[in-house]
């Protein structure tokens, strides 16, 4: 198991060069499709020895100045998460599905807050995004069996991780309820399609409903269980701080 956006990152400098690559085993995502996607670019993120390095998660719009995300993806030198002042320069863009033809929406994230019910944060955005409508977070309870929609800016896979320039997307099935995460396994286009690298804090989504963040998971692509946060256990905490 692996806090997938930022281990990886942590022994490795991110490449620039161009990757055609996503959410493992999945499909692209349609041009104008799922504009509440978030793409997240940190950098100068601190290590130990103090020195540096890049890394990228996934979120989503949960209200025009806010994006939900992992809780993981924003911590100190020691992995501890963080809340306050984005503790470094962070790019959130959205309305973006390839990053060849299109240019999307960018905006800082400027304040990280972090729930206490689980891996999860909310990222402020230095200026409201009124273009793209947010996702309802649920306030739901999951069950089992339940098929969710999965779409991020994630790697290929976990052996030879690269930020994504094309938004992929695909199909899970809830496979385990617990009181504050969900475990959920690949249904379409395959039994392996998985979150992988730079995934961390993507939307698991049913209409325009967020159900659940990506949290972690094994290597991939996998057929395993993956483990995802609940939205609705912090529903309300969420509307506190985006109202």
């Amino acid at each position: 198991m692996r806090l997938r956006a930022l281990l990886a990152a942590a022994v490795l400098t991110v490449s620039t060069a161009p990757a055609a690559w996503a959410v493992a085993h999945g499909s692209d995502v349609p041009p104008g499709q799922y504009g509440f996607v978030a793409k997240l670019a940190m950098t100068k993120i601190p290590r130990p020895d103090g020195s540096t390095y890049s890394s990228f998660c996934t979120g989503a719009l949960v209200a025009p100045d806010w994006v939900l995300t992992t809780g993981h993806c924003f911590h100190d030198a020691h992995r501890d998460r963080v809340s306050g002042k984005t503790p470094y320069p962070t790019t959130v863009t959205l309305g973006l599905t390839d990053e060849a033809t299109e240019s999307g929406i960018a905006r800082k994230a400027t304040e990280v807050l972090q729930a206490k019910e689980n891996d999860v944060a909310l990222v402020r955005l230095d200026s409201p995004v009124t273009t793209v409508t947010p996702l309802t977070v649920t306030r739901a309870a999951p069950k089992v069996g339940q098929q969710l929609t999965l779409a991020g800016w994630g790697s290929l896979t976990s052996s030879d991780p690269k930020p994504a320039t094309r938004l992929q997307e695909g199909t899970v099935a809830v496979a385990k309820v617990d009181p504050t995460t969900l475990g959920v396994r690949g249904a379409a286009p395959e039994i392996t399609t998985s979150a992988c690298t730079y995934d961390s804090g993507a939307p698991y989504f049913s209409g325009n409903e967020l159900v659940a963040v990506e949290a972690t998971g094994p290597d991939c692509p996998h057929a395993g269980i993956e483990t995802t946060s609940r939205a609705d256990v912090i529903a309300d905490w969420t509307a506190t701080h985006t109202a």
